[in-house]
C-alpha cells in the first residue's frame, strides 16, 4: 500500500484534527483460538484499519495484568500480558502500523497499578522499606474506619485495610488497584521511565487514562453534593461516588507539575503526542487546563458527548463552553469506548443507518481530534448479556440496574456466515451477538450504500478539507434541531448544516455557497440560490469564500 510521506510540520503535528480509532485487543481478533483477541490479530487487520482513512490506533492495555479490571491493573508495564502475545509481536505492529501510514497509540495508566504489581508488593510488606511511601498509605480515624469518606468508582470506599502494615491504602478504582503516590519524586521518575521504555520501542502516543486521578489531596473528607450528578464515567444515582463533591481525591493542583513533566519527556521525541482522559465535576475546565499552554498534554477528552442525550442542544452546550474556555489548548472528542453503551443504542439509531451518518459527520466536523471506537463504523448495538455472562466487575456489583460495560465490548464481526462472526475458532470470552452478524465487516464492504462504505468515503472527504481538519470554528444559532457551524483555515470557509430532525428543513442560506464537489454521498444536502434543503437527519457542507465572521449564517 502507497504511502506519501507528510511534510516535516505535519509529521510533528500529525495528530492535531487526527482520527483515532479505538482497538479493544481482547475483542479484535483471536488468531491462536483461546477465545482472546491478540496482537497478532490486530496485525492481520492492520490493512482494514487503513482502509478506513484514520490516522492513528488506539490499543487499549495489552500488558501483564491478573486482568481484573481487563488491563487496567498493570503488574508489569514493560511487558506483554501471553494472552495477547509476545514483546516481539508488538514491536512487528508498530512496524507494520508505519507501513501503512498509521501511528500507534497505547494507554498508559499511571495513577494506579495493579496489587500484584512488584511496586506494591514490596510497598505493603512494611513501612519502612524502600519503596513504603509509593502508595498512598494512611492511618486508621481513632475509631478504626478509613482515613476520609473518600469512595471508589466501582462502589464502596476507596480505602481498603492491609493487615501487613495495619494501614489502609487509597483505591480510586477496584481493591486491585493501588494508587500510586505522586507526591514522593521516586514514583514520578519510575512512572516517566515506564513512559519513555515505549518511547523507545517507537510508538507515537499515549492516552492518558483517568489522567486527572495522578495526584491525591489533603487527607480531607469530601463535602456532599446537593445534587447526585455523573461526574465520572459509570456514576450513577445508584453509585454512592456520585453523591460527593470531588475536591480532595482527584483533580489537584499538583497534578500540572507532573504533566509538564510528562510533556518534557515527550518532547524529547518529536512527533509523539499524549490525550488525557478526564472525569471531573468541571471536565470541560480540565481539559483546558491540562492542554494550555503548550508545556501539558497536546489534547484532552471527557465523557461530555459520551451522553445519553442525542438532542442537538445538549450536544451543543459543551462545545461552545469548550470554544469559549479552551484558549490556545486542543480538544479531543468521542461519541463511544470501551466503557459506554454503543453509541447506535444509547442515541436510539438502532438499524438506523441514516442517523448514525449524521451521529458520525457530527463528530467528525467539530474542532479536534476525534477518537472513534471499534465497531462504530459498521453501527454495532449494544449488546444485551444476562447476569451468568458478565465479566466486568463494575456490572457485577451494580446488576441490575447496571449492566456494565461488557455490552459494548463484545468481539468485532469480520464474517457473518461464519461461527462467532469469524472472530475465534474457539469460544469467544464474550458473545458475538446475532444481530451483530448482520452488520459484520465482510457484509457491509460487499454493500455501497453501507454504512461502512460511507464512512470510509467521509473519513477520505475529511482529510482533503484542512479546514475541518485544523480549522477554527464557529457556532451559529441553533434553529429548528439544525446545527450549523463553520469551520476557517487559511482564508477558506466551510459551512457544515446537520439536521437533527426526522423532517426535511429548508432555510435561507448565502448565495455564495455552494455544496463541493468531491463530497461523498452521504453528504446529502444542497445549497442552491440562496436555499439550503436538507432532508431528514441530513448532512450539508458547503464553501463559502466571502463568508463574513460576524454575520449569522441563518438569514431572515
Amino acid at each position: 500500500m502507497a504511502f506519501t510521506q507528510p511534510s516535516h510540520d505535519e509529521q510533528q503535528d500529525w495528530w492535531r484534527g487526527a482520527v483515532i480509532y479505538q482497538v479493544y485487543p481482547r475483542s479484535f481478533l483471536d488468531t491462536d483460538g483461546d477465545g482472546i483477541g491478540d496482537l497478532k490479530g490486530v496485525i492481520d487487520r492492520l490493512d482494514y484499519i487503513a482502509s478506513l482513512n484514520v490516522d492513528a490506533i488506539w490499543l487499549s492495555p495489552f500488558f501483564t495484568s491478573p486482568m481484573k479490571d481487563f488491563g487496567y491493573d498493570v503488574s508489569d508495564y514493560r511487558d506483554v500480558d501471553p494472552m495477547f502475545g509476545t514483546l516481539a509481536d508488538f514491536d512487528r505492529l508498530v512496524e507494520a502500523a508505519h507501513a501503512r501510514g498509521l501511528r500507534v497509540t497505547i494507554d498508559q495508566v499511571l495513577s494506579h497499578t495493579s496489587d500484584q504489581h512488584p511496586w506494591f508488593q514490596e510497598s505493603r510488606s512494611s513501612r519502612d522499606n524502600p519503596k513504603a511511601d509509593w502508595y498512598v498509605w494512611a492511618d486508621p480515624r481513632p475509631d478504626g474506619a478509613p482515613p476520609t469518606n473518600w469512595q471508589a468508582i466501582f462502589g464502596g470506599s476507596a480505602w481498603q485495610w492491609d493487615t501487613r502494615r495495619c494501614q489502609y491504602y487509597l483505591h480510586n478504582f477496584l481493591v486491585e488497584q493501588p494508587d500510586l503516590n505522586f507526591r514522593n519524586p521516586a514514583v514520578v521518575e519510575a512512572i516517566l521511565g515506564e513512559v519513555r521504555f515505549w518511547l523507545e520501542r517507537g510508538v507515537d502516543g499515549f492516552r492518558l487514562d483517568a489522567v486527572n486521578f495522578c495526584t491525591h489531596g489533603e487527607l480531607r473528607d469530601n463535602p456532599p453534593r446537593l445534587e447526585i450528578a455523573e461526574g465520572f464515567i459509570g456514576v450513577r444515582p445508584d453509585n454512592p461516588y456520585g453523591y460527593q463533591l470531588h475536591l480532595y481525591d482527584k483533580t489537584q493542583p499538583e497534578n500540572l507539575a507532573f504533566l509538564e513533566r510528562l510533556r518534557a519527556l515527550l518532547d524529547e521525541y518529536p512527533g509523539t503526542t499524549s490525550v488525557g482522559e478526564v472525569g471531573d465535576d468541571d471536565s470541560l475546565g480540565v481539559m483546558a487546563e491540562y492542554t494550555q499552554g503548550g508545556n501539558r498534554l497536546h489534547m484532552c477528552y471527557s465523557f461530555n458527548l459520551l451522553t445519553d442525550n442525542a438532542d442537538p442542544r445538549h450536544l451543543l452546550a459543551p462545545l461552545e463552553e469548550m470554544e469559549a474556555r479552551i484558549g490556545d489548548g486542543w480538544p479531543c472528542w468521542a461519541l463511544g469506548n470501551h466503557d459506554v453503551t454503543r453509541l447506535a443504542t444509547r442515541w436510539g439509531a438502532e438499524g438506523d443507518a441514516t442517523r448514525l451518518r449524521l451521529y458520525l459527520a457530527f463528530l467528525l466536523t467539530q474542532r479536534g481530534s476525534v477518537c472513534l471506537y471499534q465497531g462504530e463504523e459498521l453501527g454495532l448495538t449494544e449488546a444485551e448479556l444476562t447476569f451468568d455472562q458478565l465479566v466486568d466487575p463494575a456490572g457485577i456489583t451494580f446488576w441490575p440496574s447496571y449492566k456494565g460495560r461488557d455490552g459494548c465490548r463484545t468481539p468485532m464481526p469480520w464474517q457473518a456466515d461464519a461461527p462467532h462472526g469469524g472472530f475465534s475458532t474457539g469460544t469467544p470470552w464474550l458473545p458475538v451477538p446475532d444481530a451483530h452478524l448482520d452488520l459484520a465487516v465482510d457484509r457491509q464492504a460487499r454493500e455501497p450504500d453501507s454504512l461502512l462504505n460511507a464512512i470510509r468515503a467521509f473519513l477520505a472527504f475529511r482529510r482533503r478539507q484542512p479546514a475541518l481538519v485544523k480549522g477554527e470554528i464557529r457556532y451559529h444559532p441553533l434553529r429548528d434541531d439544525v446545527i450549523c457551524l463553520e469551520r476557517r483555515h487559511r482564508g477558506e470557509c466551510l459551512l457544515v448544516a446537520l439536521n437533527f430532525a426526522g423532517e426535511p428543513r429548508e432555510f435561507a442560506a448565502p448565495r455564495e455557497a455552494h455544496a463541493l464537489d468531491d463530497a461523498p454521498s452521504m453528504v446529502n444536502g444542497s445549497w442552491q440560490g440562496g436555499t439550503l434543503r436538507l432532508p431528514a437527519y441530513g448532512i450539508a457542507i458547503a464553501r463559502c469564500p466571502d463568508c463574513d465572521p460576524g454575520q449569522a449564517i441563518w438569514h431572515p
